[in-house]
């Protein structure tokens, strides 16, 4: 009588993994991937990033997914090629080309109209994206045929600047918040210089204080043993640099885990903060803010 496999035993594991995204590869499918490279029950991601785009894609591991939404709101550098004299369906290498120009901008000519994509500007986000329309992604619709209205969004630039250029290919760098399209970008840049473009290649480069510097491969992840893709995680705090930090002792720390508040003493203890989190000796302990001098827990991070 043959054996049963066993079933595999799911981890109950907390942590951020820096992902380095490969090309062709949804962000949905690198979820998946590492959820079972590290036998976790629970992950996800901070910030969908395109199949046909590299780079950093953060990874949440339990209790980790409770800081999501700090790391999706943090700031994004992306590096992106716009290749320059065809416009295409989905405003990269992925659609049928849909118009072409002749016009090959210098770089001076580039160089002088950035300054009208810093600050706040508005976009309209291509047809083949993500975005609900109907209660259906745009993507669908517009693979089925449809033509669609889509609404402009408002996205803040705080900076876009050339890497490389050439006239038939140029690399820039754009720092920027969420919710920004660089294909549309790219698309609005070309049409600003008289001609067409779309996006060759896009690199994300930083989420929030996520950096290339700390991103793992999928190679380095698949060769190393599950002690050794243990050693490359982050502590949950790491999702949670961007706001305040309350240091608590154990006391108020216990307090806080039972989802009570506690008075914050000590000569530079806040009175008020819209958000912040408390922290014991380091570790998170839980996300909520301070009101009249009491820091009150939101979210409780299990230790």
């Amino acid at each position: 009588m043959s054996e049963v496999p066993k079933k595999r035993v799911k981890r109950d594991l907390s942590g951020w993994l820096v992902f380095n995204k490969p090309y062709d590869m949804s962000s949905t499918e690198a979820v998946g991937k590492l959820r079972w490279l590290y036998g976790a029950k629970k992950a996800g991601h901070a910030g969908t990033l395109d199949p046909l785009a590299t780079g950093i894609l953060p990874i949440a591991f339990g209790e980790a997914t409770k800081t999501v939404p700090m790391v999706q709101d943090g700031t994004k550098i992306y590096h992106f090629d716009i290749v320059w004299g065809a416009a295409t369906a989905t405003d990269d290498v992925e659609g049928e080309v849909v118009a072409t120009s002749d016009v090959r901008p210098d770089a001076a000519a580039l160089e002088a109209i950035l300054p009208r994509f810093t600050g706040i500007i508005t976009q309209i986000p291509p047809a083949f994206s993500a975005i609900r329309i109907g209660g259906e992604r745009a993507y669908d619709l517009a693979r089925a045929g449809h033509k669609l209205d889509m609404p402009p969004r408002e996205v803040e630039i705080d900076a876009l600047d050339i890497i490389t250029h050439t006239p038939e290919r140029t690399r820039l760098s754009v720092t920027c918040s969420k919710g920004t399209y660089v294909r549309a970008l790219a698309r609005d840049i070309a049409e600003a210089l008289d001609t067409k473009g779309h996006v060759g290649a896009l690199h994300r480069a930083r989420v929030g204080h996520f950096t290339d510097a700390d991103a793992i491969t999928l190679e380095q992840l698949e060769s190393a043993d599950l002690a050794g893709r243990d050693g490359l995680l982050q502590a949950v705090a790491a999702g949670l640099a961007d706001l305040p930090e309350i240091r608590l002792d154990a006391r108020q720390a216990a307090t806080i885990r039972l989802g009570n508040p506690v008075l914050l003493t000590g000569r530079d203890a806040p009175v008020a903060l819209d958000e912040a989190w408390a922290s014991l000796k380091g570790e998170a302990v839980a996300i909520g803010f301070v009101e009249a001098g009491q820091f009150k827990p939101k979210r409780v991070i299990l230790g």
